[in-house]
């Protein structure tokens, strides 16, 4: 049988994990909420125009009708 102490230990402990979880998830969702809006921001701009790069060289035997 449970003692009374152990009993409250228990559910203390109980509320201290619930707590946590509840943390953890509001903490997760405000990530989430930020990574959608940069995402979106993202969307939004318009690409940044890359510079022309040269292709590397092409040291195939064979190189086709290229």
């Amino acid at each position: 049988m449970i003692s009374r102490g152990k009993a409250e230990k228990r559910q203390a402990r109980g509320k201290r994990l619930s707590a946590a979880l509840r943390e953890n998830l509001k903490r997760r969702k405000a990530q989430a909420r930020g990574r959608a809006e940069s995402i979106a921001g993202e969307e939004a701009r318009p690409p940044m125009p890359t510079p022309a790069q040269p292709r590397p060289p092409d040291f195939r035997r064979n190189r086709g009708s290229e």
